[in-house]
C-alpha cells in the first residue's frame, strides 16, 4: 500500500521521523532556544569516561523500561551502549519528555540524543548528526474497520493523533488532516479506539512491534510511505571530534554484526541500513 510519498516529495524539509522522531517548523523545544551549551568535547567526555545520552524511556520498543518499572532498554539505548563501549566510554542515560530533549541538548543536560531522531535539513541547520543507525517507512493506521482511509490523500478533512513535534505531525498537517495532539504512540492508539480521531501516522517499527506484543486486531495500516527515514544520534552544532568517533563506532558495529544482532533482537530483521 506504498500510494503516497508526492507529499514528501514536494516538499524536501520534510524528511520522514520516527515517532519520536522529526519537525519541519522547529518549535522552541527543537531548537528554539535563545543560548545552547558549548559543543561536546570529545577529551571531556573521554576524561570522564561517561557519555551522557538523553532518551525519552518511553518510548517502545526504542527507548523504554521492561515491564514499567525494570531498566531502561529498548534498541536506540542498546545501540548507543554499543557506541559508547567502542568509544571507551559508559553511556549514561538522563531521561526526559520528547517535547523537552532538545532543551535538554541544547542546555548541556547530555552530550548526545538516542531517541530515533530523524535526520531532516532544517535540524541539521541546528544539531549535527552521525552515520543514520535506523531506517523505516511511515505509515498510517486506523481502526481495522476503516474503509474510508487507504492513502495520505484520503486524510483530508479527517483527524490524526500526533505528537506536535515529530514529523509525523508535519506530514499529517501536509496531508490535510487536522491534529488532535499527543503524548506518543500509545494515546495515539487509544484515542484511535475510541473513535475520537480517524487515523495516526507513525513509524512502521513503532506499529509492528506494538502487534508483536499486543497482537491488536483492532487497528490495522492504511498506507505505507514510498521513502524511507534515517534516524541519527543527535549533537549540539559544532560536536565534529564527537560526530567522529560516534560514526566510527557506529562503523565498527556494522562491520562485526552488532547492529544487526540489536536490529534481529527487537525486529526480527537488519533495519540499521
Amino acid at each position: 500500500m506504498k500510494n503516497r510519498l508526492s507529499v514528501l516529495g514536494a516538499a524536501a524539509a520534510l524528511t520522514l521521523a520516527l515517532a519520536g522522531c522529526g519537525s519541519s517548523s522547529t518549535p522552541a523545544s527543537d531548537g528554539g532556544a535563545s543560548e545552547s551549551a558549548a559543543p561536546s568535547s570529545l577529551q571531556e567526555i573521554q576524561d570522564s569516561g561517561v557519555l551522557t545520552v538523553g532518551t525519552e524511556g518511553t518510548y517502545r520498543p526504542f527507548s523504554f523500561h521492561e515491564g514499567g518499572s525494570g531498566d531502561l532498554t529498548g534498541y536506540d539505548v542498546e545501540v548507543i551502549t554499543a557506541v559508547a563501549e567502542k568509544m571507551g566510554v559508559e553511556a549514561e542515560f538522563q531521561e526526559t519528555q520528547w517535547d523537552a530533549i532538545f532543551a535538554g541538548l541544547e542546555a548541556g543536560r547530555f552530550d548526545v540524543i538516542a531517541n530515533q531522531v530523524s535526520i531532516t535539513d532544517e535540524r541539521k541547520e541546528t544539531y549535527d548528526f552521525s552515520e543514520p543507525y535506523t531506517v523505516s517507512s511511515g505509515v498510517i493506521v486506523t481502526t481495522a474497520d476503516n474503509g474510508d482511509i487507504s492513502s495520505f490523500d484520503d486524510l483530508a478533512g479527517k483527524t490524526t493523533a500526533q505528537s506536535l513535534t515529530s514529523n509525523w505531525n508535519d506530514l499529517a498537517k501536509e496531508s490535510g488532516a487536522n491534529v488532535e495532539p499527543v503524548e506518543g504512540w500509545a494515546q495515539s492508539i487509544t484515542l484511535l479506539e475510541q473513535g475520537r480521531v480517524d487515523a495516526t501516522i507513525n513509524d512502521e517499527l513503532t506499529y509492528l512491534d506494538y502487534q508483536k506484543t499486543d497482537s491488536n486486531e483492532n487497528i490495522k495500516i492504511a498506507a505505507t510511505t514510498e521513502e524511507t527515514s534515517e534516524s541519527a544520534v543527535a549533537v549540539r552544532k559544532g560536536s565534529t571530534e564527537l560526530v567522529d568517533a560516534i560514526n566510527t563506532a557506529l562503523e565498527e558495529l556494522r562491520a562485526d554484526g552488532t547492529l544487526a544482532e540489536i536490529s534481529e533482537k527487537y525486529f526480527g530483521s537488519d533495519v540499521s541500513e
